[in-house]
């Protein structure tokens, strides 16, 4: 088949590559975000995507909005016959969706109807949810409501992060993601409408959301600190600046602690919580570099009627 690749983010590349190698479709064009500020300087960088299609030489469409009428005249000249999308970015009209004979597929990190939205792997995390996967559905304009083609199963380790468990589903729904168009192509697959039943929302993570309560107990605090690493950064305060909190592990042998009051050794640092305590293990003041936090704590000089969270 004839496609166009929609995808932004380091994360949809895997299935880029997927689709280029698979030898049986012609990856015709790619759409992805317009050139964003990055860095100190804030020059103009190209998405991760639009720049392994330049690399291979593919047609790269950047439109503000999947509405404008220039890049829909270029989509229905280049006459797609399935628009595979992973993580674009970007809400997609009903002009757009109705170009290829058979529709936008689009790469989902969750088991639909589970965590439907733009934060599904961060949420699994965060939930607790012990097997979470990636699913292929075809687009409609609701929110990831559509029938599904196939899904793939991935364990949510004790320590993932979702960073971690991210990278491990781009390259298992890249393999998805290309069989998918195979099955689509020879008309051995055809979409199932999704249950509706176990339907579960994911809306975008905000940084209050990454904010850790000290009250709650220690699993759901190390579940928000893996839920919210790498983006956007679990943190919490110490006299009235953030810091941030990068890897945390419980410690259900203690339980000495209040919530928020911290225990120093020489090599540890142990912060109660609404159960348990949990040990920070690496940290980031504001300003600085991540560092162990045994290191930042002798740096800071904490006095025992100190307190995270305070």
């Amino acid at each position: 088949m004839k496609l166009v690749f929609a995808g932004t983010p380091e994360v949809a590349v895997p299935a880029l590559d997927a689709l280029i190698a698979s030898g049986r479709h012609e990856v015709a064009a790619v759409v992805t975000r317009p050139d964003a500020p990055a860095g100190r300087g804030r020059r103009l960088v190209a998405s991760p995507v639009a720049e392994r299609a330049e690399e291979a030489g593919i047609e790269v469409l950047k439109p503000l909005k999947p509405r404008d009428p220039e890049f829909l005249e270029r989509l229905k000249e280049i006459g797609p016959d399935c628009c595979p999308v992973v993580a674009y970015g970007a809400l997609l009209p009903r002009v757009a969706l109705d170009v290829p004979a058979h529709g936008w597929v689009n790469l989902h990190f969750s088991l639909l109807p589970a965590w439907r939205g733009a934060a599904p792997v961060q949420h699994a995390i965060m939930a607790g949810d012990e097997i979470t996967g990636a699913s292929t559905f075809l687009i409609e304009e609701g929110l990831d409501s559509g029938p599904v083609y196939g899904t793939v199963t991935e364990e949510v380790r004790a320590t993932d992060t979702s960073g971690d468990l991210l990278t491990r589903l781009a390259f298992a729904g890249a393999g998805l993601l290309a069989a998918t168009m195979d099955g689509i192509e020879d008309g051995s697959l055809k979409a199932v409408p999704q249950p509706a039943e176990g339907i579960t929302v994911a809306p975008k993570i905000t940084v209050e959301d990454a904010r850790v309560d000290w009250a709650a107990p220690a699993l759901r605090v190390d579940r928000v600190v893996r839920g919210c690493t790498p983006a956007p950064g679990a943190w919490t305060t110490l006299r009235g600046e953030r810091l941030k909190l990068i890897h945390v592990t419980p410690v259900p042998e203690r339980t000495d602690l209040a919530p928020g009051r911290m225990a120093i050794g020489k090599n540890s640092v142990h912060v109660g919580t609404g159960s348990y305590a949990v040990e920070l293990l690496w940290v980031q003041a504001q300003g600085k570099k991540p560092m162990r936090a045994a290191d930042w704590a002798r740096g800071v000089r904490i006095t025992e009627s100190e307190a995270l969270g305070g």
